[in-house]
């Protein structure tokens, strides 16, 4: 019989074995040392290819060259909307502080490592949770964090080809008075075009969330559908504060973030309709 029951813990599974406290802090602190790594992978690049990261992607929406500039002033002269063109743009980028810019450059390539190795990073948490899973929800996470991967960087894309230009152009030529001319800080520059971008990428996750909290219960599709209206002041505000002064700006900011909470609502009515049938089975 010892024998017996030897064998059989010889025998037992290794996914049954509980791990300790430590154990699981120790497998944490492995994913998210991999993921450390990664960014500082990728920071590393962003910081050697300073040319290209700050003249082609971090200064570029305040030119007239950029391509969001141009094709709304090619749409401005088509709709007869002078508002909408931002391609005349003049902004003027100063450094006052004496490690300023190399500071920035610093500052820069850390959230381009951040942003870029995001999906990595997203994959290795996965990783972490995914031995507490069952096979079912294993099956389904997968999906779940290619999506949020996705939609992080497609969020992060909109606001720097859309919302980007918008915002530079209305904070930038915005005068209380003519004598007051605009002499923008290099680092008041930067910390507003990222923080836009990442602030869009994390509003853009707005169906994984609605996915997680719908499967445990929080929400339902009726309670999202019941506060449409309210969803559609919230997005008309947002748009108003980040976009020019005139209806057709706000309108393209609107209707991606409108269509991402009828997603949601699909996506929430979906999981609820399993859910309510896994309950009754």
């Amino acid at each position: 019989m010892p024998e017996e029951i030897s064998n059989k813990k010889k025998n037992k599974p290794r996914e049954e074995k509980e791990m300790s406290f430590w154990e699981h802090l120790e497998e944490l602190r492995i994913h998210l040392f991999r993921s450390l790594a990664a960014i500082l992978v990728f920071a590393i690049i962003a910081f050697i290819s300073k040319k290209f990261i700050f003249d082609y992607v971090i200064l570029a929406p305040k030119n007239s060259e950029f391509i969001t500039n141009r094709l709304l002033c090619k749409l401005s002269d088509l709709l007869s909307i002078d508002a909408l063109c931002i391609g005349r743009l003049n902004l003027s980028i100063q450094n006052i502080n004496l490690s300023g810019q190399f500071m920035m450059h610093m500052y820069v390539s850390i959230v381009a490592g951040v942003i870029v190795a995001a999906p990595y990073v997203i994959w290795e948490m996965w990783r972490f949770i995914m031995p507490a899973l069952h096979s079912k929800e294993k099956k389904h996470s997968r999906g779940a964090v290619i999506a949020s991967s996705l939609l992080f960087l497609t969020g992060v894309l909109f606001a720097y080809f859309l919302i980007v230009p918008l915002t530079i152009n209305f904070l930038g030529t915005y005068q209380v008075s003519p004598d007051v001319p605009n002499q923008i800080q290099l680092n008041s520059y930067i910390s507003t075009v990222i923080s836009v971008m990442i602030a869009v990428g994390i509003v853009f996750e707005l169906p994984i969330l609605v996915y997680f909290l719908t499967k445990v219960g929080l929400i339902t599709p009726t309670f999202m559908r019941e506060n449409r209206k309210v969803m559609l002041v919230i997005v008309l505000v947002l748009s108003a504060i980040i976009t020019p002064p005139d209806i057709f700006s706000q309108v393209l900011v609107c209707i991606p973030l409108i269509g991402l909470y009828e997603l949601s609502i699909n996506i929430s009515a979906r999981v609820h309709k399993k859910r309510e049938a896994e309950l009754a089975g």
